[in-house]
């Protein structure tokens, strides 16, 4: 069974875009796929997996140099070191948390792992200074969590 886990505290600002995909999210994804949603990122991941997932994607809120609003869809391999830069504003990074995943729990790590992450730079201000571009990423992330999941086009009730 797939496994979407939305990071992110609903609070701040950009930090906010996970919260929003999670909710748009809820109202479409067939019972099929597990949906779960993280305030925080890092080791809380790994307590979310029970070795049933066949695939991992993670939505989360990212800061990796490109324009504000853009999507990045990453698979495990592409996703920076935490030498690397900022991943994520949760601290651990998502690779270093999937590297521990799979020294400590081999048995229970997704094969396929996949980050869509939304491009944001206000970190540090309330929700309500969410960047424009990151409100209108919303849409084209949830798309992108679709399209991973081969999904497009459908809906609960399907």
């Amino acid at each position: 069974m797939p496994l979407v886990v939305c990071i992110g505290n609903e609070l701040v600002a950009d930090d906010a875009a996970g919260f929003e995909v999670h909710d748009c999210l809820s109202q479409i994804l067939p019972p099929t796929v597990r949906l779960a949603y993280c305030a925080v990122s890092g080791l809380a991941l790994l307590d979310l997996l029970d070795g049933s997932e066949d695939t991992l994607v993670v939505v989360d809120a990212v800061q990796l140099g490109a324009p504000v609003g853009f999507v990045h869809c990453l698979d495990t391999d592409q996703l920076p070191g935490s030498c690397a830069g900022a991943v994520s504003a949760h601290g651990i990074g998502l690779r270093d948390t999937l590297q521990i995943g799979l020294t400590l729990y081999p048995d229970l790590m997704p094969r396929h792992i996949t980050l869509v992450g939304i491009e944001g730079r206000c970190f540090n201000l309330p929700r309500i200074h969410m960047s424009a571009a990151v409100v209108h990423a919303i849409p084209l992330a949830v798309q992108q969590v679709l399209c991973l999941l081969h999904l497009e086009g459908r809906s609960r009730a399907a």
